[in-house]
């Protein structure tokens, strides 16, 4: 895709035959501030570029029934969600409608290279599929701090190889197409805002708690990044003074102490000190323990696991509380792999915030598990991207 929209007027329109799907041109007058043949100009225009076709006659609203339009059904968006121990890569339409998904183990500490190889690999799985001849945008995420307006990623604590790594002018050149890069919580965010549990809610926390911890942060709509790129890196608040060294640097971090590493970490250890049968058990047999293990364990009623999720759910909350009271927002949502260990950790977590924050601020809050799971990533990769191209050149 070559065209991108003229002006204001038309990149509203585009978003809204995004966000709403097909429309006619009577009722996307009805949700822009546009005379009947201003309206009528720009449509025509974007009908010009190829980013939108015809879609036959709207119903009859009296008088002459008004033509629908929508988003050229062929362009086709990549996103692509790189979390630390697994990717996840899927194939939109502009509607941002999942054509087709993969996922795949992955480390990324392997560094770019040898990730993006799998990556374009992935991809061109989907391609040979029949979904797509090719990529008119990418959306990449990456579980680490960006430098946004170059989609470079700067000092990822969990990312060795990666700071500085050229990620958008990179897979730009390899994809042959425009490529946006986030944070992947920033993604999940923008996901859950679009398809998920946060589509009615316009100021809203999306909390991931994965391999790390991140925070994004919607305000008004729209995803605030901070000056440089890293707002919403909230594994890194100091939740223990002069507490546990974490990858940071730091000591202390939240992270530290409850994120799937952590976790994980901290299962071993109960296992091997005689504290849990269940999670000795599981040691032996798979040789290592993960959040998924000490979730399984938990149901099946192991002391342990249940207060590990518990002091974690604890200390998560503390950290949500301080920023609840800070920025008051309508939603918090709660997403990542962690979020398998249920509602243990989601009552923790509640517990904490009512208990802490005002009255005021905590009266209407919902504190949710997000919808989408894993595919929240990549729908909003596919939106990010397409802000991007749905934006004036």
């Amino acid at each position: 895709m070559t065209a991108r929209p003229a002006n204001a007027h038309q990149a509203r329109l585009l978003k809204l035959l995004r966000d709403s799907g097909p429309n006619s041109r009577a009722q996307l007058g009805d949700q822009v501030d546009l005379s009947r043949s201003k309206l009528a100009v720009e449509v025509d225009r974007l009908l010009e570029t190829g980013l939108v076709v015809a879609d036959g006659l709207a119903a009859s609203r009296g008088g002459r029934r008004s033509h629908n339009v929508r988003l050229n059904p062929g362009l086709r968006l990549l996103g692509v969600d790189i979390g630390a121990t697994s990717v996840d890569v899927a194939v939109t339409n502009a509607e941002l409608e999942t054509l087709g998904h993969l996922n795949q183990p992955l480390d990324v500490r392997d560094g770019p290279v040898a990730v993006f190889e799998q990556v374009l690999s992935m991809a061109a799985k989907l391609r040979a599929t029949g979904l797509a001849e090719g990529f008119d945008g990418a959306g990449i995420g990456v579980p680490g701090p960006v430098r946004f307006p170059e989609g470079v990623p700067v000092a990822p604590p969990i990312m060795p190889g990666w700071d500085g790594f050229p990620v958008r002018e990179a897979l730009s050149q390899e994809l042959g197409c425009p490529v946006m890069v986030d944070n992947d919580v920033n993604l999940m965010a923008m996901g859950e805002q679009h398809a998920g549990v946060a589509r009615t809610v316009a100021d809203f926390l999306c909390v991931k708690i994965g391999t790390g911890i991140g925070c994004g942060i919607v305000v008004g709509g729209q995803v605030y990044r901070g000056t440089t790129g890293s707002a919403g890196d909230i594994g890194h608040i100091q939740a223990v003074p002069d507490g546990r060294p974490c990858a940071c640097g730091n000591r202390g971090c939240l992270e530290a102490y409850f994120s799937g590493a952590a976790l994980a970490r901290d299962a071993v250890e109960a296992a091997q000190q005689g504290l849990s049968a269940e999670l000795a058990a599981r040691l032996e047999t798979n040789g290592g323990l993960t959040a998924v293990d000490v979730a399984a364990a938990a149901a099946a009623g192991d002391a342990t696991s249940l207060e590990m999720i518990r002091d974690g759910g604890n200390r998560v909350g503390q950290v949500i509380a301080g920023l609840v009271s800070f920025f008051n927002p309508g939603l918090v949502v709660i997403g990542g792999g962690v979020t398998g260990l249920g509602h243990t950790l989601l009552a923790a977590i509640r517990t904490q915030v009512y208990r802490q924050s005002l009255p005021l601020a905590t009266g209407n809050l919902p504190i949710v598990l997000g919808e989408l799971g894993p595919t929240a990533g990549v729908i909003g990769a596919a939106r990010l991207i397409s802000d991007h191209l749905f934006s004036p050149a």
